[in-house]
């Protein structure tokens, strides 16, 4: 589908499925509610799926893979060679994510949607790589509604394919400082406060990257009400595919699942596009970038996992899988208090 076409279709979640739901958590022979967040996430996928009996066994980790012309700055510790290097290891499960996939029973499907080398991963490149956002937009508007429509097609394939729960992940040398940018513009925040070390920035690089931010923002304007402008103006073509992942579970009613930083600026772009998008996305944990629980809070999103990473990929999102499985199997294997003639908790006030 297209972009409006993808937002068009998106519905609010079934209310009926997740009142099934929660009924069925409730007859289960455990005190009310004492899983917490993990029984408020099954049936938030009963809501998205519109059925109460849920099932994640088919699982993928989507990762988006492009370079950031805003490198030419010195706004990162490697060079642009790291993407195209990482990006071709996932095919080999020799990166981090790809190691995580296996032991989460995850399949993986690395995307070249800007490297700015040839690669042999599948590729929906749009271009080699976005332009340095500090001297021109880093990409046009039509190139940035091509990315988010790469993205959905990417994910319409895996959903077609029958995998029941998808995960974000991307790969790009520079983009949190591509990142950095659309969180300052969509939060209203300045960048100094929304901006981190990356992949480990010395604090006189931490403070050129913020500089370039600021330059960039200065020189286009990014119009925050307008998520396609402020994408084409300082984003970068990851970000906009795992946007375009997001758009397309919610059209397609299975849940998409935030990694960290990056993703959760991907998360938002969605949203502005299409708020109904929200009800069709988790959250995974919280990633020590600065902005990140600023983003979560922004999406009205509580991760389930707090353990400080900020490595990307997809790992933070593929680490929840088994945490989701093991609900699931409570969910699915519990007996019931009418099964073993227990007298069922009540809601005391």
């Amino acid at each position: 589908m297209t972009l409006e076409q993808t937002i068009a279709a998106i519905e609010p979640l079934d209310e009926k499925a997740m009142e099934q739901a929660w009924q069925h958590w409730d007859s289960i022979a455990k005190p009310l509610r004492s899983l917490g967040k993990l029984e408020e996430t099954i049936v938030q996928i009963a809501g998205i799926t519109g059925n109460p009996r849920v099932s994640l066994d088919r699982k993928a980790l989507m990762i988006f893979c492009a370079d950031n012309g805003v490198v030419e700055e010195g706004v990162t510790q490697c060079g642009q060679e790291v993407t195209k290097a990482v990006a071709e290891n996932f095919l080999q499960v020799r990166a981090t994510a790809g190691v995580l996939c296996r032991h989460a029973g995850a399949d993986i499907f690395p995307y070249d949607i800007g490297v700015a080398q040839d690669t042999c991963i599948p590729s929906c490149k749009i271009a080699y790589g976005t332009k340095n956002m500090a001297k021109e937009p880093a990409m046009s508007r039509e190139e940035a509604v091509r990315a988010l429509e790469a993205g959905i097609h990417a994910a319409e394939e895996k959903i077609k394919d029958g995998y029941q729960i998808l995960a974000t992940g991307e790969m790009g040398i520079g983009n949190t400082t591509s990142s950095s940018a659309i969180a300052s513009v969509l939060l209203g925040k300045d960048p100094e406060t929304v901006t981190g070390r990356g992949a480990g920035l010395s604090s006189a690089g931490l403070q050129k990257k913020i500089q370039v931010i600021r330059q960039a923002i200065d020189l286009h304007h990014p119009d925050p009400s307008d998520p396609v402008d402020v994408l084409s103006k300082v984003g970068g073509f990851d970000i906009a595919g795992m946007a375009g992942a997001f758009l397309a579970g919610a059209a397609h009613h299975v849940p998409v699942v935030i990694d960290g930083f990056i993703s959760a600026v991907a998360a938002l772009i969605a949203v502005r596009l299409a708020p109904l998008a929200s009800g069709y996305i988790l959250a995974s944990h919280v990633s020590k970038e600065p902005a990140a629980g600023m983003l979560l809070k922004e999406l009205d999103k509580e991760a389930l996992l707090h353990c400080e990473m900020c490595l990307g990929e997809g790992t933070g999102a593929v680490m929840l899988f088994p945490v989701l499985d093991m609900a699931l199997a409570v969910y699915r294997e519990m007996a019931t208090f009418e099964s073993t003639h227990i007298e069922a908790y009540v809601p005391l006030s």
